[in-house]
């Protein structure tokens, strides 16, 4: 008969664990029991032993890998082996022998409207060059922004070029003689419309975004949302985000209560008022706004690269929506699903300590210099000797590299490399660039750097 394991987890994890271990598909049979606390990691071996009654006919457990207390005062008091799991869910398999699951990236239910802010002032040739980009980074319609007071003579042909080069074509504007010209040449979207200005949907096939007469004006919103029913036309909710200190969180309260008043429309959501009107990098606010429409259903969003600080926000939005999507078809939290997101520091950026790599420098027995970082600071060792510092600086007296340009130039690269990811909290690994998520372009180096290394010189990786 196949052992069976009972695994014991809290309200948080339990269906990941379950999808998880369905996914195996192992060769033992298992119970899974959730034992009444939210998150798993914050069990311990006491509390399993007052909450535990029934071990489930199993020939062992495994519980949380976080899980503290003494395990064998717990085997003991159960009459059954008790074992730490991996500390992650997704190691789960790999703690099995078998392969690591990757969580499948690519589904996704919010759709990405990015907007070309300065449209009447560029080409028709550089819209569509602006377009491409946008695309190949995740977005999905293309959102023309007409300015106030601005000229824009050649809208009608931009649309109908967009289109004949297969983007889906949005049309931004207050002003409905904009709205119309660009209903008219064929936009599959027009931003936006409120109670007031509805007949402009009568006039084009171009689905509408509604929005609030004013902001807090929701009943202009639910009024205009009666309207379009009325006409059984398809159209898009937005209630308007606003900045931080000029009404967001007010903002935020609007969506949630429009999605309660009205559970089935679609939805939109504007992030530029916040990646582009906040100085933080805009990885963690896309997180954080797709995380909010992932909860209200929200599958529209609208975002913007003016700032310099958010040139890569529809690249961003993009990992962020197939992060939360796999996070919410799993309901499990947004974590150890994907690292993109994390530009700035890593869940484990120091996998050894000192003392591990203490003991590792002990068996080195060439010339040839290692770099390795701990929580203590960056660590340069040979067979002469262990030199550790949180300042590059610091260590090259230790170094002697002398005369030996190759030598110290790449001394240079991979130190300052290694105080970086020190700094931050982020994995250092000698000879390969620090990983940036998908806030950095993703070129590599090609260059060999021990290609450069003078006669005699020692530049190897461990």
């Amino acid at each position: 008969m196949s052992e069976h394991i009972l695994f014991l987890t809290g309200k948080l994890a339990e269906r990941q664990l379950r999808g998880i271990l369905a996914k195996m598909q192992p060769a033992f049979s298992y119970t899974v029991h959730q034992l009444g606390v939210q998150v798993a990691a914050l069990m311990t071996a006491e509390m399993i032993g007052r909450r535990l009654h029934d071990t489930f006919g199993a020939d062992r457990i495994l519980i949380p890998g976080r899980c503290r207390g003494d395990l064998d005062v717990l085997s003991q008091q159960l009459g059954l082996p008790v074992a730490r799991g991996p500390e992650e869910l997704k190691d789960l398999p790999e703690f099995f022998g078998g392969k690591a699951l990757d969580p499948d990236l690519s589904q996704y239910a919010v759709k990405i409207f990015a907007e070309i802010t300065d449209a009447p002032h560029l080409s028709i040739g550089e819209v569509l060059k602006r377009a491409d980009y946008y695309r190949q980074n995740g977005a999905d319609v293309m959102d023309i922004g007409c300015l106030p007071s601005t000229d824009f003579p050649h809208l009608e042909a931009l649309v109908k070029a967009l289109k004949q080069a297969g983007f889906l074509v949005s049309v931004d504007s207050l002003e409905t003689a904009d709205l119309l010209r660009g209903g008219q040449a064929g936009a599959d979207f027009l931003l936006s419309l409120h109670e007031s200005t509805l007949w402009v949907a009568d006039e084009v096939a171009a689905t509408p975004v509604l929005i609030p007469e004013q902001h807090e004006d929701l009943a202009s919103l639910d009024r205009a949302i009666t309207a379009m029913r009325a006409k059984n036309r398809p159209f898009i909710v937005d209630p308007i985000l606003d900045p931080i200190h000029f009404g967001f969180t007010a903002s935020i309260a609007r969506y949630h209560d429009v999605r309660q008043r009205h559970p089935e429309v679609a939805m939109m959501l504007g992030v530029g008022n916040i990646t582009e009107l906040t100085h933080a990098d805009t990885t963690g606010i896309n997180a954080l706004m797709l995380g909010i429409c992932s909860e209200l259903d929200i599958h529209h969003i609208l975002t913007t690269e003016v700032s310099a600080h958010a040139c890569r926000a529809v690249k961003e939005a993009d990992l962020a929506r197939r992060i939360m999507y796999a996070a919410k078809s799993q309901q499990t939290l947004p974590k150890h699903i994907n690292p993109g997101l994390m530009a700035l520091h890593e869940p484990k950026p120091f996998p050894n300590s000192q003392e591990e790599i203490k003991e590792w420098a002990g068996q080195i027995k060439d010339p040839s210099f290692r770099i390795q970082v701990s929580q203590e600071g960056v660590h340069v060792f040979n067979r002469d000797g262990f030199h550790t510092a949180t300042d590059p600086f610091d260590l090259f007296p230790s170094l002697n590299v002398g005369s030996d340009g190759g030598h110290a130039f790449y001394l240079g690269v991979e130190l300052a490399r290694a105080q970086i990811a020190w700094q931050l909290g982020k994995r250092f690994t000698q000879d390969e660039q620090l990983a940036w998520g998908c806030a950095s372009q993703t070129t590599e180096t090609t260059v060999d750097l021990h290609t450069f290394k003078p006669a005699g010189s020692t530049l190897k990786k461990p």
